[in-house]
């Protein structure tokens, strides 16, 4: 069984890769092609989860001594693959219409296939050395599709998300190679490689490589002051903006560093210490940052791009706690962010592809216009903010409580009192675009919209899927919640 860990890697790098080579008779041949690949992919990795008792570990190959590429199942890894089983054929459809108005879609499936498999290989890799390596294969497979048509600004964006990235990567780079001079192997372990005796000085360098590499790999999490290429990236077509944002590159970046806390240094090493204060106050800063932000700023899919920021530090906050209940909370959302936010941009790119239509004041009366739609984005949002009975609710519940149970910690009180103020302006940015939607005031001339409606069931499946779960999920979220429970405690 081991050997099947490959398959869900391998399998949609491949058809992907064939997108460009067969001479599909056509368009709709391709798209079957391509969601049919996606589901396929979707279902190896769900029977592989299910199976994952059976399941070992997979050397591919070694690099060299005490350095191989490797993969595994573990409870951290069925939870990202899970996410992206999910997401990642409904974001295919929802690209399906999309794409027709962007063109180049031969191209664009075919790393955004390619893409799938990378992804996978994050989630699967059973050591630090494995996860950089296809860390640094996601840099370059989501740059064309970040650069997509090649006009000015997305080739701007392009190059200021690939120089953000190497920045990042060098870091994270830096804190392995000096990581593997004190640790027998890198190994992901609950609780950390780092078991023997050491100096004073060497636990000094110890946590001075693990900031540089929560830095590193956080440059793809989106934390301040290295945030700066998650909102130029968003004049990339919204299907690659919904995954980048939800699944693919950021939370890319936040699993990193979770494994990098609890598998590779350990809270041990970390919990009390400067470097765990820093992750801290940065987690703290970038959450306030972002949601400050996200209320200034007027274009539609960029205002939910520095929500996302906010909201990525939000799982940060929740790891860098250092805690089994604030790794739980912060696994917590990064499940539910994942799925809240791709729905949010998926309207955003609704309204931006079929009317041209990029900020917020553009959206006066649309809700009455398309009313599945924005009946979508109003749950979704609802969620961002936090209330109950949504998905958003359950996961800031989880990190409020981590913060209030951390022992003698004023930054996770401090951090109860962000979160709290953060929704506060989640609140008045999201309902700022439902007043307007819905509330457009009296007199209102809806003849300006006579065009405007809902989308085909290319996009509207989706988001009527992605709303349902975020309400089911709330409701019905204990079995969920008991097993990110025990992930965060190393029980599975």
């Amino acid at each position: 069984m081991n050997i099947l860990l490959i398959l869900p890697i391998l399998f949609p790098i491949i058809s992907g890769a064939l997108v460009g080579i067969i001479n599909f008779k056509s368009r709709k041949a391709r798209n079957i092609w391509v969601l049919g690949s996606s589901l396929i992919n979707s279902v190896i990795i769900l029977v592989l989860i299910l199976n994952s008792a059976s399941i070992g570990k997979l050397v591919l190959f070694d690099i060299a001594m005490d350095l191989p590429i490797a993969l595994s199942l573990d409870g951290m890894s069925r939870v990202f693959a899970g996410l992206i089983a999910f997401l990642w054929p409904l974001a295919v459809s929802y690209a399906l219409e999309y794409m027709v108005h962007e063109g180049g879609e031969n191209i664009f499936y075919t790393f955004y296939m390619i893409t799938y498999g990378i992804t996978c290989g994050i989630a699967f890799s059973a050591t630090l050395v494995t996860l950089y390596m296809f860390y640094e294969f996601l840099t370059l497979v989501t740059l064309p599709i970040v650069m997509h048509g090649m006009k000015e600004k997305n080739i701007a964006a392009g190059k200021k998300y690939v120089l953000y990235s190497i920045g990042g990567a060098a870091f994270a780079f830096v804190c392995m190679v000096v990581a593997l001079n004190y640790a027998p192997n890198l190994n992901f372990t609950y609780g950390g490689v780092f078991t023997g005796a050491y100096s004073d000085t060497t636990l000094f360098i110890l946590r001075l490589v693990f900031v540089m590499g929560f830095f590193g790999f956080g440059v793809k999490a989106a934390v301040f002051p290295f945030h700066g290429w998650l909102p130029t990236a968003s004049i990339a077509p919204t299907p690659v903006t919904a995954l980048l944002h939800a699944v693919a590159v950021v939370n890319c970046g936040a699993f990193a560093i979770m494994r990098l806390i609890y598998f590779i240094f350990g809270t041990k090493l970390l919990y009390g210490t400067a470097a765990q204060y820093i992750c801290l106050t940065m987690s703290l800063v970038t959450i306030l940052f972002g949601s400050t932000y996200a209320l200034k700023e007027q274009h539609f899919k960029r205002r939910f791009a520095y929500s996302t920021i906010s909201n990525l530090s939000y799982m940060l906050f929740g790891a860098a706690l250092m805690t089994p209940g604030g790794l739980a909370g912060g696994l917590a959302h990064f499940v539910f962010h994942g799925i809240i936010k791709i729905t949010l941009f998926f309207v955003a790119g609704i309204m931006l592809c079929k009317y041209e239509k990029a900020d917020v004041d553009d959206l006066y009366g649309v809700g009455r216009k398309m009313k599945i739609t924005f009946a979508c984005f109003t749950i979704a949002g609802v969620a961002l903010m936090g209330v109950p009975p949504t998905i958003g609710f359950v996961s800031k519940w989880m990190l409020l409580q981590a913060g209030a149970a951390t022992s003698g910690g004023a930054l996770g009180k401090a951090g109860m009192a962000v979160i709290l103020v953060s929704a506060l302006l989640t609140a008045a940015y999201v309902l700022s675009i439902v007043i307007r939607a819905y509330f457009p005031g009296p007199g209102f001339d809806y003849s300006k919209l006579e065009e405007v409606k809902d989308p085909g069931w290319f996009m509207k499946l989706p988001l009527l899927l992605l709303a349902a779960t975020i309400v089911l999920l709330g409701i019905f979220s204990h079995p969920l919640v008991e097993f990110l429970t025990k992930v965060a405690g190393g029980l599975v």
